[in-house]
């Protein structure tokens, strides 16, 4: 029953994480109720993301919604972005990661209210004053901290003026760099319990699908008020989670 718990699980988690990020405020209080080990939850959802989240990426690839041309930086700035955030986490105490993620969803939550961007653009994303120090921030971020990653990056694509399916596939392509080196550290230090996390990332292949599916029928006006729920969700999670000591 656990694993076909831990299918849908996935499946349900991945769809909403492709459609405005905050898959976590499923997939991982799931598990840790299911009974499994902190580590070995996160570990699995780490590797079932990086699986899940580049398949996304190759499907709207493959649909020439973009292509790799504009976007491979991603990756390099992601995985360094990722890197720093590690270092950063090693001298930091938790409470200020606590106070700078708040801080983070918040300030993308008021300023989703400014402007009147609905992710209708046609911009392309290019390496410049915003798109780079952003990219490589919410890296950062993703090191640190990570919940709220992949809401982050929509916020940022939006004010790029970048349209939504594009956007999705950008930010899918930073959440694959940014997991791939965290999923290598849970497998080799041994955290991964390798039936849920097959059962986790079937599920999780299956929901990318089905949300990039949805994500070509959704209208622009409804992504920004879908943020924001999935951003006040973020923030209330975190603040429960900081004051129960999880």
């Amino acid at each position: 029953m656990e694993y076909i718990a831990l299918f849908f699980t996935g499946m349900v988690a991945t769809t909403l994480g492709t459609l405005a990020g905050g898959g976590g405020l499923i997939s991982l209080p799931v598990m840790l109720l299911l009974g499994i080990p902190i580590h070995s939850a996160i570990g699995a959802n780490k590797v079932s993301n990086t699986v899940s989240a580049f398949s996304s990426f190759l499907y709207l690839l493959k649909h020439g919604q973009i292509s790799f041309k504009e976007s491979f930086w991603v990756i390099p700035i992601s995985v360094i972005g990722g890197i720093s955030g590690g270092i950063i986490a090693s001298i930091l105490s938790s409470k200020y990661l606590f106070i700078l993620a708040i801080f983070l969803l918040m300030f993308a939550f008021i300023s989703s209210f400014f402007g009147k961007d609905q992710f209708q653009g046609n911009q392309k994303l290019t390496i410049n004053k915003i798109s780079l120090p952003g990219l490589y921030s919410i890296g950062i971020y993703d090191g640190l901290f990570g919940p709220g990653q992949g809401t982050l990056q929509l916020y940022l694509f939006g004010y790029l003026k970048i349209s939504y399916l594009r956007a999705i596939a950008y930010s899918r392509l930073a959440t694959f760099s940014s997991c791939f080196g965290a999923a290598a550290t849970y497998i080799t230090t041994g955290h991964i319990i390798w039936s849920y996390t097959i059962c986790l990332l079937l599920g999780s292949l299956s929901g990318a699908q089905v949300g990039v599916r949805i994500a070509e029928k959704l209208k622009p006006k409804i992504i920004k008020p879908l943020l924001r729920v999935v951003t006040v969700a973020l923030i209330f999670q975190i603040i429960v989670n900081q004051l129960s000591g999880n």
